[in-house]
C-alpha cells in the first residue's frame, strides 16, 4: 500500500531564514529564524516538535548543538547527510518514522553561512580523492564539467541547450522577489560568460549564498487540525553510486533512475501527472542528466528536452519555478529550498510565478558530485 492511498505524513510548514547575504547571522541563528517561520506557518510551536532532522559541515553533533539552542529535547533524530540531498531523504524518513509510530511532529532544517563565511573543510577528503585532488581537479565543479563532457560527446549535447535551462531558471528568478539574481539573460550571455572548467560557464554554476530552511513533517492525526491544507508525501526513493567522480559508474546517468523510481512506484503516479517540477541544479548539467534519469526523456534527450524555453513560465514543463540554485539562492546543501517552493507551489501561494492548477510536484535533491540522490512526489487534496 503506498503513501498516497495511506495519507500517512504531510508538509504542514516552510519557511527560509534571511538569505543572500547575512554577516549578522551564524548558522544557528538562520535555522532558528526558519525554524520559528515554518513553525508559525504551520500553526505549531517548538513545544510540538518530538523529531529532529539536520544535516551540514558546521558541526561535529549538528543535531545536538541545533536541538541544544533551539530548546528541543526530541525523542527521534536524524543527522543523515548525504549532502544537497539529504533533505529529501529526511522527508522520506519522517514520513517512514511517523509511519512507525516513533513521533508526530519532525523539524527538518538547515542553515549555512557559505558566502560571508566560508567553512576550510575540503569538499573530497584527500583519502578518497587521491586521484583527483593531487591533479588539480578542482571540485566541486571539475566532476560536473567531466559530466557534461562525456554527455556532450556521447549524445551530441550542445552549450546552448545547457544555456536554456539557466535562461529559463533566471526567468522564474525575475518573479521571485527574495532570488539574488533578477536581471534577464539571454542565451548569448551565458555562452559569452567565462569559463569556469570548460565546458560550464559562470552562468551554467549556481550560486554562493547564506541562507536557511525548514520544514515541518507532522502526522495525518495533526496535519488534519491546522489551519493550512497539508501537503502530502505520496512518494520517496533514495539512493546513491559513488563518492568521488572517478568512481562514478556511468558519467551520463545517476542514481536518480533508482530513487525516482522507487518515487512514482510508491506514490502510486505516472509522469505525465506531474504539474511542476523542483529539480536541484549545482550546475546546468545536474538538471539535465536527473531528466533524464528520472525518466522524463530517454538518455541523450535532454537538451532537446529543454530546448525553446520549455522549463520557463509559460513552458509546458515548469521547473525551479523560485529561480533555482542558480538565481535564488545556494547556501551549499540546496535540497531544503527545492521542498520549500514545491509546497508552496502545491498551496497555490507564488502568486505572479503561480503554476496554475498545480496538484502534484515532483522534488529531486542532488549531492556530491553526482553521488547521492533523493526524489519526493508530493500532492494535495
Amino acid at each position: 500500500m503506498s503513501l498516497k492511498s495511506e495519507r500517512v505524513a504531510a508538509i504542514v510548514g516552510v519557511a527560509e531564514s534571511d538569505l543572500g547575504k547575512t554577516p549578522g547571522k551564524n548558522v544557528l541563528q538562520l535555522q532558528a529564524q526558519a525554524a520559528k517561520l515554518a513553525l508559525e506557518d504551520a500553526g505549531l510551536t517548538k513545544h510540538d516538535v518530538d523529531a529532529i532532522f539536520t544535516a551540514g559541515n558546521w558541526a561535529w553533533a549538528p543535531n545536538l548543538m541545533l536541538a541544544e539552542y533551539l530548546g528541543i529535547q526530541p525523542k527521534y533524530t536524524d543527522s543523515t547527510n548525504i549532502g544537497g540531498s539529504s533533505f529529501e531523504a529526511h522527508v522520506g524518513h519522517a514520513a517512514a518514522g511517523i509511519k512507525a509510530g516513533l513521533f508526530d511532529v519532525a523539524l527538518i532544517t538547515y542553515g549555512s553561512t557559505n558566502r560571508t563565511k566560508p567553512t576550510n573543510s575540503s569538499f573530497q577528503s584527500p583519502l578518497t580523492a587521491q586521484y583527483e585532488i593531487p591533479f588539480g581537479l578542482p571540485t566541486p565543479v571539475g566532476a560536473y564539467a567531466l559530466a557534461a563532457t562525456r554527455h556532450m560527446h556521447q549524445y551530441g549535447t550542445t552549450s546552448e541547450q545547457l544555456a536554456e535551462i539557466a535562461v529559463a531558471t533566471r526567468k522564474w528568478a525575475t518573479l521571485n522577489e527574495k532570488a539574488y539574481m533578477r536581471e534577464p539573460i539571454e542565451i548569448a550571455d551565458v555562452l559569452n560568460s567565462r569559463f569556469i572548467a570548460e565546458p560550464l560557464h559562470l552562468l551554467d554554476c549556481c550560486l554562493v549564498s547564506d541562507g536557511g530552511g525548514a520544514v515541518i513533517v507532522a502526522s495525518n492525526k495533526v496535519a488534519s487540525k491546522l489551519k493550512k491544507k497539508p501537503v502530502w508525501i505520496l512518494g520517496h526513493g533514495e539512493s546513491h553510486s559513488h563518492n568521488t567522480i572517478t568512481n562514478m559508474p556511468d558519467l551520463t546517468m545517476t542514481s536518480a533512475r533508482e530513487s525516482g523510481k522507487a518515487a512514482f512506484e510508491m506514490a502510486g503516479i505516472s509522469h505525465h501527472e506531474i504539474d511542476v517540477a523542483e529539480i536541484y541544479d549545482s550546475f546546468t548539467i545536474t538538471v539535465l542528466l536527473t531528466l533524464e534519469a528520472l525518466g522524463f526523456c530517454q538518455p541523450g534527450e535532454g537538451g532537446a528536452f529543454v530546448s525553446g524555453q520549455r522549463t520557463a513560465p509559460g513552458g509546458d514543463f515548469p521547473m525551479n519555478t523560485n529561480g533555482g540554485g542558480l538565481s535564488y539562492c545556494h547556501p551549499g546543501m540546496y535540497g531544503i529550498f527545492l521542498l520549500i517552493e514545491a509546497v508552496r507551489q502545491l498551496r497555490g501561494e507564488c502568486d505572479v510565478r503561480q503554476v496554475s492548477d498545480a496538484n502534484l510536484a515532483l522534488v529531486h535533491g542532488t549531492g556530491g558530485v553526482l553521488s547521492s540522490t533523493s526524489t519526493v512526489i508530493l500532492g494535495r487534496d
